[in-house]
């Protein structure tokens, strides 16, 4: 099943056309502004309605992020070789040598950071590198604490794409990726019988028609079991908490105007606008304490 959440807080179910848009907030007798996490977390089951006719079409609904303010946005650093000796080779990218999460652990993102695939990512500064990073997401349906390879696995609910705009520089991580905007998930959730094998998925991101990033999940060091697992050790994962699995190679700067196309096989595609707020970081003026 596809699972998309749309004018705000409506769940419903992609019709096999990706077309159309099965609701199933009346349906089910769902009413949280959270409507895939109450479904998670309740006793519901959409299969009966997989064949219904929709009831609106894609086109003349919005798109929003499948879970609106995840408890936790979990992200691994540096998790495809060939993006490794990129960031490496880049200092803009990393001033760091190699490492992994094995290494440093993981990072969060802000859950106000996520947005839907209606909206633009926003670029904070006209100053400094934004760039684009594709990658494949997941949406977590079971409360998941100190768990083993095989349970990360079965407490997955779904998989998602996910844009980590990221800005280039020193600062933490968690400061450079979580800018309002910066977390665009969507355009829905896939369950694992659908998806197939997610170490075998192709992904590609394109910015204006010109293809930048593109690889298949195969290619990852960790996979989203090994990310599950290792995070599951210092903090209980929630459901609806959203768990995102690196980048590949070809990431890039953003500008504004541009047109970001993301895909992932068997999950989706959408599409992304681009706008650019007329700030400059080096005027940015934060004063220390006791300062006018």
């Amino acid at each position: 099943m596809k699972f998309v959440r749309f004018n705000q807080s409506q769940l419903g179910l992609l019709t096999d056309d990706g077309e159309g848009i099965v609701d199933l907030t009346d349906r089910l007798g769902l009413t949280s502004d959270e409507p895939l996490v109450e479904y998670m977390e309740g006793d519901y089951d959409a299969s009966e309605y997989i064949d219904a006719d929709a009831d609106v079409d894609v086109s003349d609904v919005t798109l929003e992020a499948p879970v609106e303010r995840p408890g936790k946005v979990i992200a691994a650093p540096l998790n495809y070789e060939n993006h490794i000796a990129e960031a490496i080779a880049d200092k803009d990218i990393t001033t760091d040598e190699w490492f992994s999460i094995k290494d440093k652990g993981y990072f969060l993102k802000a859950p106000s950071s996520v947005i839907g695939p209606s909206e633009n990512i926003v670029i904070p500064f006209s100053d400094r590198r934004i760039d684009h990073e594709i990658e494949l997401a997941f949406v977590m349906g079971e409360e998941s604490k100190d768990v083993s390879n095989d349970e990360a696995w079965e407490n997955i609910f779904g998989y998602t794409i996910l844009l980590d705009i990221s800005v280039r520089g020193d600062q933490d991580r968690s400061n450079r990726k979580s800018y309002d905007t910066f977390t665009v998930v969507g355009p829905c959730v896939v369950t694992p019988d659908e998806v197939g094998d997610p170490q075998s998925l192709d992904l590609e991101l394109a910015v204006n028609g010109e293809v930048r990033q593109s690889e298949n999940t195969s290619e990852m060091v960790y996979t989203c079991a090994d990310v599950v697992q290792y995070a599951s050790i210092g903090a209980t994962i929630e459901v609806g908490d959203v768990i995102t699995t690196g980048t590949p190679e070809g990431v890039g700067p953003l500008a504004d105007g541009d047109t970001v196309d993301a895909t992932i096989e068997n999950i989706g595609s959408m599409t992304v606008g681009v706008e650019e707020r007329d700030v400059s970081f080096a005027d940015v003026d934060v004063q220390k304490h006791g300062q006018n």
